[in-house]
């Protein structure tokens, strides 16, 4: 069974790659490659797979979990330049996908070995483009 959490953030950010000239990084990166930043409201789910717990009925509190994601993700996220004041996007290009990658480390660590496992991570850019990450593979 599963059960998704749905948060939001806003935040800015610059996407750029020090490896290309400002003309390729406009080119792959378009509006987010301006060094000045822009922003986005970015909305998104994590997802818990496991089995209703006989006692509950559920397979994972959702006020913890909200809990949870405040703490690690919109509590440090929210309202902040990420290039300058969000580890670890002082060296990593803050893209959708890297910014999926680091929500998801940040609540995987709480759901280590637990009869409940994070599933995924979907992190909405925009109303019609997100990224879904659900771990390292192989």
């Amino acid at each position: 069974m599963f059960i998704t959490r749905q948060a939001e953030f806003s935040a800015g950010r610059v996407c750029r790659s020090t490896a290309l000239s400002d003309e390729q990084n406009r080119a792959l990166y378009g509006p987010a490659a301006n060094p000045h930043g822009h922003g986005h409201n970015f909305v998104f789910e994590v997802t818990l797979e496991g089995e209703p717990d006989p006692d509950t009925g559920m397979v994972f509190d959702l006020k913890k979990l909200k809990e949870i994601i405040e703490r690690e993700v919109v509590g440090p996220m929210d309202h902040r330049f990420l290039n300058q004041e969000v580890p670890p996007f002082d060296h990593v290009i803050p893209t959708t996908e890297n910014l999926a990658r680091e929500i998801w480390r940040r609540i995987q660590r709480h759901f280590g070995g637990g009869r409940v496992r994070l599933h995924a991570v979907r992190l909405y850019e925009t109303g019609d483009l997100f990224v879904d990450y659900s771990g390292e593979a192989g």
